[in-house]
């Protein structure tokens, strides 16, 4: 295996470890009993997006990494949004907190925008494959505000 597609390898190995451990806080009774906004979608949309967008992800930073060739800025905040990914599942599943969840839903969106106009400047298509991510993002903090206004 070419050395590029090893690296591409391992991007998507560590976008789905952060999947992995993140799918171990999964909604439980806790929040089937929640109170739901009508734009609320069905549970099962929820695997198949998150696969694309990590899928979509990994090949983004992969591509950066490819002109780089070295720890940069770039990646270090691709690895940031990714934590911050990780972590709002156990924030909101894990420990029922969609108020703590919100704030790390709004620093990831941060993180994740400032990711992609950092990403634009090395690679415009890397910068285009993480727009549908930021899109799901936001669509998910109105989700969670949503849910945290509706579940006092």
């Amino acid at each position: 295996m070419p050395r590029q597609w090893k690296s591409l390898a391992l991007w998507l190995l560590l976008s789905f470890l952060v999947a992995g451990v993140a799918s171990m806080f999964m909604p439980d009774a806790w929040y089937a009993a929640l109170q739901k906004p009508e734009f609320n979608p069905p549970n099962w949309v929820f695997a198949p997006v998150w696969t694309l967008l990590y899928i979509l992800m990994a090949i983004a930073v992969w591509r950066v990494q490819r002109k780089q060739q070295h720890l940069s800025f770039e990646i270090a905040l691709w690895l940031l949004q990714l934590l911050l990914n990780g972590l709002w599942s156990w924030l909101f599943f894990g420990l029922h907190r969609p108020d703590l969840a919100l704030i790390d839903i709004a620093l990831l969106i941060i993180v994740l925008l400032t990711t992609v106009l950092a990403f634009a400047r090395v690679d415009r298509i890397a910068a285009w494959l993480l727009l549908p991510y930021l899109a799901w993002v936001s669509f998910a903090s109105m989700l969670n505000l949503s849910l945290w206004q509706l579940n006092p």
